[in-house]
């Protein structure tokens, strides 16, 4: 597995955008928040991928635009978390809910348990479903 992030994989739609925000389930690991939902879209990845960071806890555009390149890089080198445990195809949105800024290394355990919590409440669901 190439660990990129490419195009393909990020979530771009906005019509996938407010159907993950009107039907989708999150889970939540402070300070990170994933919204998701199983859908298909267009890319051959199985996830696409959204991050955001509110401007209400951060005004400066340069202090948003840092924690989402931190969250992109966390999720980039740990997608294999998703990809190996994925069958069906999911959209995501992961936000920054926190209102300071954690450094790398932090927000790299943080992004790892919160995908593990994705993973694990996507199994559960398949598990009632069957």
């Amino acid at each position: 597995m190439k660990y990129t992030l490419g195009k393909q994989e990020r979530l771009k739609s906005k019509k996938l955008i407010e159907k993950l925000y009107k039907e989708g389930s999150y889970v939540k690991s402070y300070p990170l928040r994933m919204v998701f939902l199983q859908t298909t879209h267009t890319s051959e990845f199985p996830a696409q991928v959204g991050v955001s960071v509110p401007k209400r806890n951060f005004k400066l555009a340069v202090s948003r635009n840092r924690i989402k390149r931190l969250m992109r890089e966390c999720y980039r080198l740990q997608k294999d978390i998703v990809y190996n445990n994925l069958d069906e195809h999911y959209v995501f949105m992961i936000t920054y809910l926190g209102k300071e800024e954690y450094k790398y290394q932090e927000l790299f355990l943080k992004m790892e348990k919160l995908l593990t919590l994705f993973v694990n409440e996507t199994k559960k669901i398949k598990n009632d479903e069957i």
